[in-house]
């Protein structure tokens, strides 16, 4: 076998995230396998028409190369996964829908799981292990660190800054930014499903509602 190709995590991002990979492939003309990895396994299974192991089964199979797109919803395990998958000479592999509309001057970083109907349009620049669920958007002139997920629907307007581990709740709308000021969401902050975020936000805030306000617990 040339290539081996996997997806880690059998769950509900990874089970979603493989039709993709094997429509992708077969647009590519590559005729090659997909697994599941799941470290919660003690022996092979099939998950939804592929095998599934756990990581030192993978490690074990015999393959020229090997390319893992990690579908895991955590961002901090994603970097952790990234991390071992680099220790161990494995490749990050990029996933993308075939219909996800991606312009001009985009730079995104590997690892990255574009979901159907995702568009990411010009002058963008995007870092490792992006996850961009359905029908997410990514405007002109943004910035994305390492580690971002968006959850689906979400809309992020030109001239904004999400810095990495930063996670986008489902329908969430981020007010455009201005070349001169970009709009700034912090490290590891949270932006709650369907909030308005109007001005910056944070690192390690959680916020909600239209207009997005900082998430006080009582």
């Amino acid at each position: 076998m040339s290539t081996l190709y996997a997806i880690y995590g059998a769950s509900g991002c990874g089970r979603s995230l493989m039709p993709v990979a094997r429509e992708m492939l077969d647009t590519l003309g590559e005729n090659a396998e997909i697994v599941f990895i799941d470290d919660g396994l003690t022996e092979i299974i099939m998950v939804n028409g592929h095998q599934a192991m756990n990581y030192q089964q993978f490690k074990s199979q015999c393959a020229v190369k090997k390319k893992v797109l990690i579908a895991i919803a955590n961002s901090q395990i994603r970097e952790k996964l990234a991390d071992q998958l680099e220790q161990d000479n494995i490749e990050l592999w990029s996933v993308k829908a075939n219909n996800v509309v991606i312009m001009d001057n985009v730079e995104l970083a590997d690892g990255s799981a574009l979901s159907p109907f995702v568009c990411i349009t010009s002058n963008i620049k995007i870092g490792k292990c992006f996850h961009a669920n359905l029908y997410s958007y990514v405007e002109h002139d943004c910035v994305i660190g390492d580690y971002v997920t968006f959850a689906p629907s979400v809309k992020c307007n030109g001239n904004v800054h999400i810095h990495d581990h930063a996670y986008i709740g489902a329908g969430a709308v981020i007010k455009q930014g201005s070349p001169d000021k970009p709009l700034i969401i912090g490290k590891n902050a949270v932006v709650g499903m369907g909030a308005v975020v109007t001005k910056d936000v944070p690192a390690n805030t959680t916020v909600v509602g239209n207009p997005a306000r900082p998430l006080i617990k009582k």
